[in-house]
């Protein structure tokens, strides 16, 4: 079978790089100098093999029938809501001028390099973490790896992390680190009216359910919100069926090197999915505790993969590529 051609195109004036699979859109890169909404790069939207959208909307486009809540949650992307006593996961442009001193941004520097190929592309970039006076706690190079195969999409990406002029402290936090926001199907069904896009763009308040059938899965056998919520595992995938995509399995694998393996998830009902692994003291109920910590010019690095199955996916499917990824090197 012939390799499908990943192109891996920067747009520098759109402020984004475009990841194409064969032509057809799989995921972008997006920044923004101004950040007036972003406030951290993203990947969005992200895609299935058949060209169908994972991830919501909002705030970057307004979609029918999708919650506006939580503006910060856009794409995928990897921050954390206490960082040197900051909150970078939190900000957003909903933020008040006064609150501007408690956040964190995360500003794109450069476009490191980019290589398309067959079966595999490549996008290096690097950002700063700062404080709203501009002044650098981390420095951030992260390496993505898209890769496709028929019915699979696939985003690897190792993040490398490196404390400024002084040590960086990230306290034990509910919300982090690497983040995915799903698209209204793969939600789970709300008990009570939630407000949504309406049809003609207004804010309206809804008790549809139909067609919201997200399921949640992790490493260990642990099924259901909020059974996964606050669990060590692995790996976590969320299932559901999307419009023009049929059945769907987004996977999110963590990797053994990572600090805090294996992590503990902050899986909502609401659509947010993400993996955790500083948070500790939180998700254990206080009994354990990771205070994790870098000294001035040490470094971390953080190893995820997002696998998107179209079709019935089995945990032996998941198991398979979470081996090869624990096994891949750069």
């Amino acid at each position: 079978m012939q390799p499908q051609r990943i192109e891996v195109i920067a747009d520098d004036a759109g402020q984004r790089v475009d990841v194409l699979v064969d032509g057809e859109p799989f995921t972008s890169y997006v920044y923004t100098d101004t950040l007036a909404v972003l406030k951290k790069p993203v990947l969005y939207p992200v895609r299935t093999a058949e060209g169908v959208p994972i991830t919501r909307g909002y705030p970057l486009e307004q979609r029918p029938g999708e919650r506006i809540d939580h503006p910060h949650q856009i794409g995928y992307w990897l921050n954390y809501g206490s960082v040197g006593g900051l909150d970078f996961w939190n900000n957003s442009s909903a933020i008040p001028a006064e609150r501007a001193h408690e956040m964190g941004t995360i500003r794109h520097l450069a476009i490191e390099s980019t290589e398309s190929g067959d079966g595999a592309g490549h996008l290096i970039a690097t950002s700063a973490w700062m404080n709203s006076k501009g002044d650098v706690l981390l420095n951030e190079r992260t390496h993505f790896v898209f890769r496709a195969t028929p019915g699979v999409r696939i985003i690897d990406r190792f993040t490398t992390l490196t404390a400024g002029d002084e040590d960086v402290s990230f306290a034990d936090h509910k919300e982090g680190v690497l983040g995915l926001r799903m698209t209204r199907a793969l939600e789970m069904p709300a008990a009570e009216p939630v407000d949504v896009v309406g049809p003609d763009g207004s804010v309206v308040s809804s008790s549809d359910n139909t067609g919201i059938n997200g399921a949640y899965l992790n490493s260990e056998g642990v099924e259901g919100y909020p059974d996964v919520w606050a669990k060590r595992a692995r790996w976590m995938t969320l299932s559901g069926v999307l419009a023009g995509a049929d059945s769907v399995t987004v996977a999110i694998l963590d990797h053994p090197e990572n600090p805090g393996h294996p992590t503990y998830w902050h899986a909502r009902d609401y659509g947010l999915f993400a993996a955790n692994p500083l948070g500790q003291a939180v998700f254990s109920d206080g009994m354990e505790r990771l205070d994790f910590a870098l000294a001035s010019g040490a470094s971390t690095t953080f190893r995820y993969r997002l696998v998107i199955f179209s079709g019935n996916t089995s945990p032996a499917q998941v198991e398979a590529w979470y081996d090869e990824f624990v096994t891949t090197e750069l």
